[in-house]
């Protein structure tokens, strides 16, 4: 069961508190942040001196990272509690790059793809419509999928005479520990979890011969990788272009990631529920954005979100952003600490295993939970089963195999980006397909009114739609056109643009304004809790709460979205 808000994001807790708050989510993270990259790099072969190297960097990247998350600069930044730790998303790519070039490859390819997520961060609302939490959930769904076989080589990447007995074993507690003990669990001690159950299999390990303590024990306790030993190959071959399509799709989905986190976040960080401010977003977007670009000039796997931020957040009350900074500096403190890096990159095979196993497991939840979310109606649910066995077929090869070779063949056997293409062309399909939006624009002025009534009186006439429907829409439309009026200052003209749609049994009037509104949403939500007050400003709010379906505003850095719908 969640606390009640003790400290909203704008009010500071005291420093022990904060303090004491920002090392039980650094604990939570700082596993994540470190096993990730270790998975990779040993996975792709790679030396034991880059490892060392990338943990450290890592760990600087977030730990930059989500200051800048808490304390925003311009448009980077949500201004939220919001852990940025290694993306278990860029597993399978980043090993495929590490394979194909080495880090210097890796870099390469996040560095060009940060900049697509640059973009996307301040010019997020040409996406609404395409990528959907339908279409995020999808790719977090084929996430697993398309990493589970690395988790399973993991098992048995022993000495051969412990593979019989040995290894099994401590695969075995630690799932049997980190799964039955999340079933039984209750608050706080469920996201502890995952950690025990390392614990407690290293533990067995150790017990058992399998678990080597001396990396540990030779680790100094303050330091930084040794940089002589470090030697990249600068150059770059043709995979280049053959895994950057991934990348990019890749970076995308972790933004889709991120919009979920940065929407739950406020949601939970505030004693008053509000809608979601996509400013918020979009400087969420931005910060991870800044994040990838820094890795990608250290040659390292990107990084995301934690939704343990959320989780946390939500259970202790408190979301103050100076928890956020103290976060921030206790990564970047950790960075020096060779001793702790040691002991987690040198967790024995079958226990990251069994870790990995338990985190996608989880994440496979989160993708089905995000579908869900958005509504699963037959046209949705035809979109996220046929990219999904569409995903899974390219992904173990089960579709012509044999007619995809060369560049197209090592591009499609990720069953992610094809699964998650599929999604993207099937939603833009369906947008393509369903009734045109007509639109018109005007200037946002009491004249516009008649204008736009004429405007919608011509589509009504189209679609045949009854008397009475086009009454609630001329009348929803006035009252929309009073509240924007409202909020415009008077001595600033501005552009409004209208479309209407026609979806199901509801015609949407959707408003586009460059105009730094309050949110009407928020306002409607307002009216709902008070309904016994009275104010003569609030007439307009009142008619249109009464005649409107749904009312949605969504706020960006360069433009206002309101949607109103009403039912046909």
């Amino acid at each position: 069961m969640s606390s009640p808000l003790r400290y909203e994001v704008s009010e500071n807790p005291p420093t022990p508190l904060a303090f004491g708050l920002a090392m039980q989510f650094t604990i939570l993270a700082i596993a994540g942040i470190v096993v990730t990259p270790a998975i990779v790099i040993q996975a792709a072969g790679e030396s034991m001196s880059y490892l060392e190297y990338a943990v450290f960097a890592s760990l600087v990247v977030c730990g930059l990272c989500t200051f800048l998350q808490a304390r925003p600069i311009w448009r980077v930044g949500s201004g939220y509690i919001l852990l940025m730790g290694t993306s278990g998303a860029f597993i399978a790519v980043s090993i495929a790059a590490l394979k194909a070039g080495g880090p210097v490859m890796l870099g390469a390819l996040v560095l060009v793809s940060s900049f697509v997520q640059f973009v996307l961060a301040f010019k997020l609302s040409w996406l609404r419509k395409v990528i959907t939490p339908a279409v995020g959930g999808v790719v977090i769904m084929l996430i697993p999928v398309t990493v589970m076989p690395i988790a399973f080589d993991f098992f048995a990447n022993v000495e051969e005479k412990h593979q019989s007995f040995g290894a099994p074993l401590v695969v075995f507690v630690t799932l049997i520990v980190g799964v039955g003990l999340g079933i039984l669990a209750k608050g706080m001690l469920r996201l502890w979890t995952p950690v025990i159950g390392i614990v407690i299999g290293t533990i067995t390990a150790t017990i058992i011969g399998l678990h080597d303590f001396t990396p540990v024990k030779e680790a100094a306790w303050i330091g930084i990788p040794n940089f002589a030993q470090l030697s990249f190959d600068l150059s770059l071959n043709a995979s280049f272009f053959t895994l950057l399509p991934s990348f990019i799709f890749v970076t995308i989905i972790g933004m889709v990631e991120t919009v979920g986190d940065s929407i739950a976040i406020q949601r939970v960080s505030q004693r008053k529920p509000k809608s979601p401010d996509y400013r918020v977003v979009q400087g969420a977007v931005g910060a991870d954005g800044l994040g990838n670009l820094l890795s990608g000039f250290l040659a390292i796997v990107p990084n995301t979100t934690y939704s343990s931020s959320i989780s946390v957040t939500e259970l202790t009350g408190v979301a103050s952003r100076r928890v956020g900074m103290f976060i921030g500096g206790i990564f970047l403190v950790a960075a020096f600490l060779p001793k702790l890096q040691a002991l987690i990159v040198s967790l024995p095979p079958p226990v990251v295993g069994a870790y990995l196993l338990i985190v996608l497991g989880l994440l496979f939840v989160v993708g089905l939970q995000m579908v869900a979310r958005s509504g699963i109606d037959y046209r949705t649910g035809l979109i996220v089963g046929i990219s999904m066995w569409v995903g899974i077929g390219f992904q173990y090869k089960f579709i012509f195999p044999d007619l995809f070779t060369g560049m197209w063949g090592e591009l499609l056997q990720n069953g992610m980006t094809v699964g998650g293409l599929t999604a993207i062309f099937l939603m833009l399909l369906w947008r393509l397909t369903s009734s045109r939006r007509i639109k018109t624009e005007c200037d946002l002025k009491p004249e516009a009114i008649q204008e736009l009534q004429s405007f919608i009186g011509q589509i009504c006439a189209r679609w045949k739609l009854s008397d009475t429907i086009k009454s609630n829409i001329e009348l929803a439309n006035e009252e929309t056109l009073h509240i924007l009026q409202k909020s415009r200052p008077d001595d600033e003209a501005r552009k409004l643009s209208i479309s209407v749609h026609k979806e199901l049994n509801t015609i949407e009037l959707e408003y586009v304004l460059a105009h730094d509104l309050e949110n009407i949403e928020d306002r409607l939500a307002l009216l709902q809790e008070t309904p016994g007050e009275f104010n003569e400003d609030d007439y307009s709010l009142r008619i249109l709460r009464h005649i409107s379906a749904h009312v949605k505003h969504e706020k960006y850095f360069d433009v206002d979205f309101l949607s109103v719908k009403v039912k046909c």
